[in-house]
């Protein structure tokens, strides 16, 4: 007689699981949480005929022996929910697993029998074993209590009363806690990547340390960066981000505005690395040396701030890697290098990365040996020059090498690029990306980008840091624009996203001078060095102080995805509502777009979700003006003159 081939799936599970998330890709990336946050899963449980399934959600940091447990729980249909919060930060697994419940099975149709006026004596026999095994799994006083049940299901003196206890639901409690788990089937293991808190709130500010000298005619210093920390700090940024610090190259250098022809006293632009004083594991000689860096970062983490670096993978021809390794470059027919260029841009000063060269293991333990220098030297953030440019194979690796040793460590992508391009790179590990917030402007456009990055699943992987302009971007819309226009960006920029930056004096000044018909700005500090009285005080700075307080003590505030729009027939005027987790806190934005006028309308607060009836009185607290008021009910009528202030920053209370 034959024998019966092989089942790959257990013969006596029933279980089926259908859809499960999330996931991503399925299941090639992770998923993202910042420590501390949530992750809810998610599946659709089948099984056949009638019988009754139950689940839990597994889970565990990587690397660990033993699996937690957490139930899951049924939303109705097919459709079954469970959760765990992440108490450390790093790689965590997790998957479903589910069966055939024959405790809460046998419960349930038993009752439906005794309610139908069955006798049912053979069945209160079946739980009075079911209710022996579980007795066998639980304490001292549950397993009393089970045993009493058990006896009186086949006590046939008490009949009556054994239905009644099996109709009342009394075991299922029990059931819950201790489930038979018997012929479970268990789904693919999915990954979890849990960041710092930094990773999912967090306020840049660029500035070039080579424009912060005391006066005019100066290359500024580390020590000079130094000085200005007080100043930041006052402002509430938290992540100083310097453009790279490196060597520049002398070869094809670059001068004022880009020209291709630089002075002799010209400094050339930051991003052409690499010269005679070395490269990237090199400092700018007139900056300062290692131990001013390694102050700098010291000196910043006093005052509640980091430093992110620019790690950007391109050379001057001047770069020690050009003579050391020529494989790792292009080379024309001519015998010169291939710079780089985006026709019509071309950038002559600067030589990309050859990622197709037989050299390419050696490449690539180089290019992470440059991070890892910079971790041992105190930086755990890094702004990342144009990956999309790079091999992507390479930032799934390296990130992924970097993270497996120092989970703490932060990669910011700009790649302003095609959609499908930024979502790859942060699926592949990039901890916060670029958006295209700086030309997204219009009521429609701000509601349908928030809308995608918030409730579709980019929700799970990408997550956004909000820059109105940066040293390569001056929105076409702030040049020349009115003061109002400035605030606006800046604020809706901090409230919209958990995570936002600026380029430094140039935003915070409000200086739009472009280069013509570009949307760059003229005297551009990537090729010269600026001075700037940092002294200077406007609307914007106290604006930027303001918003910086209510963001660290509004935890509403400190997510991204937590965002409600609000109705209001008014394309100029835009409002918005942030929920904290537990719904004690409460931020309500209103944003006039309009640069030049007043502008207002009735907006409809969504009461319901506050947990208000439609007609509840509540306070709102104006968080930048201090002021307060009393409205009812859901429909409120809103108006801002952008001369004064166009924006709100509402503190729901009294709720």
């Amino acid at each position: 007689m034959a024998k019966a081939p092989k089942i790959a799936l257990p013969g006596k599970a029933r279980a089926i699981i259908d859809t499960l998330g999330p996931q991503l890709d399925g299941g090639r990336f992770a998923v993202k949480r910042g420590l501390g946050d949530t992750l809810e899963v998610w599946a659709d449980l089948l099984v056949d005929g009638h019988d009754k399934v139950n689940a839990c959600l597994l889970y565990r940091k990587k690397g660990a022996r033993n699996w937690e447990e957490a139930p899951m729980r049924n939303q109705g249909g097919e459709r079954w929910v469970g959760s765990f919060v992440p108490d450390k930060i790093g790689f965590y697994e997790y998957a479903v697993k589910a069966w055939v419940d024959h405790y809460i099975s046998w419960n349930y149709d038993t009752r439906r029998k005794i309610e139908g006026w069955q006798r049912v004596p053979v069945e209160l026999q079946m739980g009075a074993d079911f209710l022996l095994e579980v007795a066998a799994k639980a304490n001292k006083k549950e397993k009393q209590q089970l045993d009493a049940w058990a006896a009186l299901l086949v006590d046939e003196l008490h009949y009556e009363q054994a239905a009644n206890l099996v109709v009342s639901g009394a075991f299922l409690p029990l059931f819950l806690k201790y489930p038979s788990q018997a012929n479970a089937t268990i789904s693919k293991v999915l990954q979890l990547y849990v960041d710092r808190e930094k990773a999912v709130f967090s306020a840049w500010y660029e500035l070039f340390p080579r424009s912060t000298a005391l006066k005019p005619g100066q290359h500024g210093t580390f020590k000079d960066t130094i000085r200005l920390l007080p100043r930041l700090q006052d402002l509430g940024m938290d992540v100083l981000y310097l453009p790279p610090v490196h060597p520049i190259g002398m070869q094809h250098r670059k001068g004022k505005n880009n020209s291709t022809t630089a002075l002799p006293e010209e400094p050339g632009c930051p991003w052409a690395i690499g010269g005679a004083a070395g490269g990237h594991k090199a400092l700018l000689t007139e900056l300062g040396n290692i131990e001013d860096f390694r102050l700098l970062v010291k000196e910043a983490a006093a005052h509640g701030m980091e430093i992110a670096m620019d790690y950007a993978l391109q050379c001057s021809p001047d770069h020690p890697y050009v003579k050391e390794h020529p494989s790792w470059f292009k080379w024309r027919p001519d015998g010169t290098v291939q710079y780089a260029e985006n026709p019509p841009k071309k950038y002559q000063d600067v030589l990309p990365i050859n990622f197709e060269t037989e050299d390419w293991e050696n490449l690539w333990y180089e290019l992470k040996s440059i991070l890892e220098y910079w971790i041992a030297q105190g930086v755990k953030i890094f702004r990342v020059d144009n990956p999309h440019t790079k091999s992507f194979q390479f930032w799934e690796w390296c990130i992924a090498e970097i993270q497996a040793k120092n989970p703490e460590v932060i990669f910011l992508a700009e790649a302003f690029t095609a959609p499908s391009v930024m979502k790859y790179l942060a699926k592949a590990g990039f901890t916060q990306s670029y958006t295209y917030y700086s030309w997204r402007n219009t009521k429609h456009e701000l509601v349908q980008y928030l809308e995608e990055l918030s409730r579709s699943d980019m929700a799970q992987y990408f997550r956004p840091n909000f820059w109105p302009n940066t040293p390569d971007i001056n929105p076409v819309p702030l040049q020349g624009a009115k003061d109002a226009l400035y605030l606006t960006r800046f604020f809706m920029a901090a409230t919209l996203s958990a995570n936002y930056g600026f380029y430094g004096p140039v935003y915070e000044f409000m200086i739009g001078d472009p280069m013509p018909g570009k949307e760059e700005y003229i005297d551009s500090e990537k090729y010269e060095v600026r001075h700037w009285d940092w002294n200077k005080t406007n609307k914007l700075t106290e604006l930027i102080r303001r918003v910086n307080k209510a963001r660290r003590e509004n935890k509403a505030l400190q997510r991204t995805n937590n965002i409600h729009f609000c109705h209001i027939d008014n394309e100029q005027v835009l409002a918005y509502l942030k929920l904290s987790d537990d719904r004690q806190n409460a931020i309500l934005s209103v944003v006039n777009l309009d640069q030049h006028a007043t502008q207002g309308g009735m907006m409809q607060l969504p009461l319901h979700l506050l947990g208000l009836s439609p007609d509840a009185q509540y306070q709102v607290h104006d968080l930048i003006t201090g002021a307060r008021y009393t409205w009812r009910g859901e429909w409120n009528f809103v108006e801002l003159n952008p001369d004064y202030l166009p924006m709100h920053l509402f503190r729901i209370e009294n709720m």
